[in-house]
């Protein structure tokens, strides 16, 4: 179910779990439950951002669980959904970061195809119910995934650590040994933590994470990424 050259990468177990959930998730949608993304947007991440394109990793938690938001990739929604508070304060911190004006859609669909790896630890939700598939195991997939990233890709990769989840989650990287990589943490986006810092991690808004993981790929030879939005 994971496309190539993605699946390819990963150990055959990984495999067999990935195709496992994915299976559970289509009879999930069977016996009437309504689950989020689409079933064929479950690894559009991975679809979207091959390897060999990855530049700047981000993750999030779970997909959205309102009708119509979820579309595949982590923080974004749909065209024509109105963009929720932590999408909100990602566009005012771009338009700080950048000075570039403020997106009209919460699609990030170009920053997948720029090379940002948008994707959640998990992958599928049930309407209304947030945090519902946490105990699935999809993080044991995407785990495997990120250590990928962090240890296999021969391109320079930033990752963006939003809040404690994120830090938490990625923290078995050890990306300060590792050549070629970059991490940059701060505070969630959301209206909770967007402006509060904490030791090792500065508030969301004014850290600059767009400007900064580009100066990063340039000092490590890689083009930056083009991160303004239609």
């Amino acid at each position: 179910m994971i496309p190539e050259p993605w699946s390819g990468r990963l150990r055959p177990e990984t495999r067999r779990r990935a195709r496992q959930l994915w299976e559970r998730a289509q009879k999930e949608r069977e016996e009437g439950h309504v689950l989020y993304p689409a079933q064929e947007n479950i690894f559009r991440a991975l679809e979207l951002t091959p390897p060999e394109k990855v530049r700047v990793v981000l993750t999030g938690q779970d997909p959205y669980h309102t009708p119509g938001a979820a579309n595949g990739l982590a923080f974004s929604v749909s065209p024509g959904v109105k963009i929720p508070p932590s999408l909100r304060n990602i566009f005012q911190e771009l338009s700080q970061d950048l000075g570039c004006g403020r997106p009209s859609s919460g699609d990030l669909t170009p920053w997948a195809r720029e090379g940002v790896l948008l994707l959640n630890t998990i992958l599928t939700v049930e309407q209304g119910k947030p945090a519902s598939h946490r105990k699935w195991g999809w993080q044991e997939v995407v785990a495997e995934v990120l250590q990928i990233c962090a240890r296999d890709l021969p391109q320079p990769v930033v990752f963006l650590l939003w809040g404690g989840y994120a830090r938490g989650f990625a923290g078995d990287l050890d990306l300060e040994g590792r050549k070629r990589r970059a991490c940059l943490c701060s505070s969630h986006p959301s209206p909770l933590g967007a402006r509060k810092g904490s030791e090792g991690a500065p508030a969301f808004l004014g850290s600059r994470p767009f400007s900064r993981s580009n100066r990063l790929l340039e000092e490590m030879g890689a083009e930056p990424v083009n991160w303004v939005l239609p």
